[in-house]
């Protein structure tokens, strides 16, 4: 007796049957306030790590000791957002006030990534109801370049909207990316 793997099938519009394909794992860097949401980020990877590759920065601001915003930029750029297709910015009370946040959402539309932020229920709210995000992030939610979720544990619709996101990234006449870096954080 042996055993074999049969093929799964799909149907093509024209009714042809087309072996499935597993959608790509996407390489996607988690930028986010470490002080504070580091437990929604542990959660996050948990229910995520079969369906995506995660990078994060693992804390840059400890890794690397230099004062240089241009160096640490670059360092970022380089070693962190390149190679990946989406970064997803975890928006927690304090997210839009850390500069390594910002400067990891530049990189991202430097390269032309997929960008996606995912309200967390700490994410801090205007008096009229309206979640408080990074600028640079929301300046790319307006233009329809980045995504704009709230926190979810369902894997298919986090993975619909990363798909979407790299579709989107082709669309770069949408991206907003001349705002000045943060100096500072605020927090």
């Amino acid at each position: 007796m042996f055993t074999m793997d049969i093929p799964s099938f799909n149907r093509s519009p024209f009714g042809v049957r087309v072996p499935y394909t597993k959608p790509p794992k996407r390489k996607v860097f988690i930028s986010y306030h470490h002080k504070n949401d580091q437990g929604w980020y542990d959660s996050f990877s948990k229910y995520c790590s079969d369906t995506l590759d995660l990078f994060y920065d693992n804390s840059l601001e400890r890794k690397v000791d230099s004062d240089d915003s241009e160096y640490l930029n670059r360092k970022i750029r380089e070693e962190y957002i390149f190679g990946t297709s989406v970064t997803i910015v975890l928006c927690g009370s304090e997210t839009g006030k850390r500069r390594w946040v910002d400067w990891e959402i530049y990189a991202t539309l430097f390269y032309r990534h997929g960008l996606i932020g995912i309200a967390l229920p700490t994410c801090s709210r205007s008096y009229d109801q309206k979640y408080i995000v990074p600028t640079r992030l929301h300046n790319n939610i307006e233009s329809g370049y980045a995504l704009w979720m709230t926190w979810t544990e369902n894997v298919a619709i986090l993975a619909k909207n990363i798909e979407e996101a790299v579709s989107r990234s082709s669309q770069t006449r949408l991206v907003r990316n001349s705002d000045p870096k943060m100096k500072r954080s605020y927090s």
